[in-house]
């Protein structure tokens, strides 16, 4: 199998790298470069990893395709019809986009173990799949799937993370950690969650007060953050919010204590 990418960011510089160590032929193209000077690429999976506004673009520069060629886009909240153009140009055309976080294109994400969609044409799905498998990805389909809420999803997840990393940092700083530790410590806890989330799954994986049904832990939090980060306290309650329901669910808690913890994030 050989593989052509259309976009030199972060997607694609990470899709480039996990082929290059799975050993499959690829190679790669800015979107931009492409559409100016369009070329007959080279593979028989075209990814465009390019950005979900230039995609029509890319699309519109595909005149020479090879015709045995199928052609997937890593848009997490578009499907397959973006490249419906290409249909008769190709041997098929889907999504296939990979559930994980791309930020730094100098050191790509392992996908070992990530999740992607896969859905478009037969022959397009099929060979996604297998290019999936092939960087450690699991292809997964969902044939009625609401892109737009999955890909609000990812986004929630992964860029709520990072934004509630940030909140925690700048408390950690306001707490008295020093600016050089703050990373370290909050790389292994995130990672923590993570593997929780992925073995136990939810509602299991919430540790902590709220779990517990300590009203007394959260009025103290409550009381420190409006002391050293009023910002943050509407963030704090609305993630304890959020965690109520699946305290209730796991049931360590008796109703009274958990009502006294939702009792303390109103107030």
């Amino acid at each position: 199998m050989r593989v052509a990418i259309v976009g030199v960011g972060k997607v694609g510089r990470g899709l480039l790298a996990a082929l290059r160590r799975a050993r499959v032929p690829a190679s790669i193209v800015s979107a931009r470069d492409y559409v100016e000077r369009p070329r007959r690429l080279r593979g028989d999976v075209i990814v465009i990893a390019a950005r979900d506004g230039a995609i029509g673009k890319v699309v519109a520069a595909m005149t020479t395709l090879d015709r045995n060629a199928v052609v997937v886009h890593c848009a997490g909240a578009l499907d397959a019809e973006v490249l419906a153009p290409l249909r008769s140009r190709s041997a098929g055309v889907a999504q296939m986009h990979p559930m994980i976080s791309f930020a730094d294109p100098a050191r790509p994400p392992s996908l070992l173990g990530g999740h992607a969609h896969v859905a478009g044409d037969p022959e397009a799905e099929r060979r996604a799949r297998r290019l999936c498998r092939a960087i450690g990805l699991v292809p997964r389909t969902f044939r009625e799937l609401d892109r737009v809420a999955y890909h609000a999803s990812a986004g929630l997840v992964a860029n709520g993370a990072a934004a509630l990393a940030a909140a925690g940092a700048e408390l950690l700083r306001r707490a008295g950690a020093s600016d050089a530790a703050i990373p370290a410590m909050l790389g292994p806890l995130l990672r923590s969650v993570a593997e929780n989330v992925e073995r136990m799954g939810l509602p299991a994986a919430l540790t902590g007060p709220v779990r517990r049904g300590d009203g007394a832990a959260v009025r103290k939090h409550l009381a420190t953050l409006r002391d050293k980060a009023p910002e943050l306290v509407p963030l704090y309650v609305a993630c304890g919010v959020a965690q109520l329901p699946l305290a209730r669910a796991l049931g360590d808690a008796d109703s009274a204590a958990l009502d006294d913890v939702a009792d303390a994030l109103r107030t």
